[in-house]
């Protein structure tokens, strides 16, 4: 089986690991600062823009949404145990902070969003929506 998109990923991640060292090195922190983050935005605006330009193959386009999909909650589950670990030896203002931060990403979900028209579906046909031009 051949992968598509595996080059875009590792382009991405690896200017992302380098800018995440430069924000580290500007902060003076001997460590990368947000460079996954940086990553993870420059494959999704990457993918974009050669979706919306045609310079990609649908193979290559099947390949970039599994890596998109595969992408993120692995890098979540990976920060995610090594912030446990921090939170929990941190103490509670660490644990106060992460529960304040889940919330507010709740409550930014419908309002990112944005309102959407309901739709019914009435004898096979759809009422409502919107109508794609």
């Amino acid at each position: 089986m051949v992968i598509y998109g595996v080059a875009i990923l590792a382009g991405c991640y690896l200017v992302g690991m380098i800018v995440g060292e430069f924000i580290g090195a500007l902060m003076g922190i001997d460590s990368n600062v947000g460079g996954v983050g940086v990553a993870m935005l420059l494959l999704i605006i990457v993918v974009d823009k050669l979706v919306k330009a045609g310079k990609i193959s649908k193979p290559a386009q099947d390949g970039l949404s599994f890596w998109n999909a595969m992408y993120i909650p692995v890098v979540i589950a990976m920060a995610a145990s090594q912030n446990v670990l921090g939170a929990l030896t941190g103490g509670p203002l660490a644990i106060i902070a992460g529960i304040a931060v889940v919330i507010i990403s709740w409550i930014c979900v419908p309002l990112l969003s944005g309102k959407q028209k309901p739709m019914v579906q009435t004898n096979n046909s759809i009422v409502g929506g919107e109508v794609d031009a």
